[in-house]
């Protein structure tokens, strides 16, 4: 999650806090954080990236020029081959094989026609961010989102941060209440388990954490099953192994770091939505950063 700004004839990221830049020293060039988008899918090949852009570039042509400096147009997947009307996704597989390994939602409708950057919420549902996404059994969309159990949006975002992040609670919000929250969503996004969870400070939690709960999603993604250690290449959906006796997996094994999504498929055809591994978007309010 960027945000992203014409500033002093170029496009910069906004360190901000509560959707605020608060002074200059805030700003960075955007093409040095997309250069390190860039190494990683060069280092990682078969590794998928998701860029959400909170776009207030209104520069002619400002995204693309950005994106292209930093060399990231070879990995582009294009907006044609995204599905309408909640339609399927190509398999990982398939876009791994094809180098498109880079998806980019903007916030502006018009950029999907004039820059070939997919509008986020053609695609996405997205529950309110902040303390209003953290009400206990209530997952409403955010203003800008269609109801989350549309289902002519393929992809579902659930965030889990208050309005301004707070370190001594964050490992009792990432633990057992960012579980139920997951649930609460499922049921609200009309029995979809979300693609991508956001929440601030990712690596505190009481227990396994957002580690944890992209496992547990990825399972019932995937496989049907209540971990991602349970699925197996040839099962049948919901066919579920428990693991073997005195054989643990490690915690939060297959878990995303930072922006990034792993992205494996359970096979040669696994599909997008359900052999993507989940995306955790690791600093909600503080999506700036690609470093931590």
């Amino acid at each position: 999650m960027l945000d992203m700004y014409d500033f002093m004839n170029d496009v910069w990221l906004c360190h901000s806090f509560g959707g605020r830049c608060f002074n200059v020293t805030a700003f960075q060039p955007a093409v040095n954080v997309l250069k390190e988008i860039q190494a990683f899918l060069e280092s990682n090949p078969s590794e998928i990236i998701t860029i959400f852009i909170e776009d207030y570039v209104t520069s002619s042509n400002g995204l693309t020029k950005v994106f292209n400096a930093a060399g990231l147009r070879k990995y582009w997947f294009p907006v044609t081959k995204m599905p309408k009307n909640g339609g399927d996704w190509p398999t990982v597989d398939d876009m791994v094989k094809n180098n498109q390994r880079l998806v980019v939602f903007t916030s502006k409708s018009a950029k999907e026609a004039s820059e070939g950057i997919a509008y986020e919420w053609r695609y996405v549902v997205e529950n309110q961010y902040g303390n209003g996404g953290m009400v206990a059994g209530s997952c409403p969309n955010r203003a800008e989102s269609s109801a989350m159990n549309t289902t002519t949006r393929s992809l579902v975002l659930m965030n889990y941060f208050p309005d301004n992040p707070d370190l001594s609670q964050a490992c009792k919000q990432n633990s057992a209440p960012l579980m139920s929250m997951t649930d609460t969503c499922h049921s609200a996004a009309g029995n979809r388990w979300p693609n991508f969870i956001t929440v601030d400070f990712y690596k505190r939690s009481d227990g396994g954490g957002a580690p944890q709960a992209t496992d547990v999603t990825n399972g019932k993604l995937v496989c049907g099953c209540g971990n991602i250690d349970s699925c197996r290449q040839g099962m049948a959906f919901g066919e579920c192994e428990l693991p073997e006796a005195g054989v643990a997996p490690a915690p939060g094994a297959g878990a995303a770091a930072k922006e990034t999504a792993s992205s494996a498929g359970l096979g040669k055809r696994a599909p997008f939505l359900q052999g993507w591994r989940m995306a955790v978007l690791i600093l909600g309010s503080l999506h700036f950063s690609l470093w931590f």
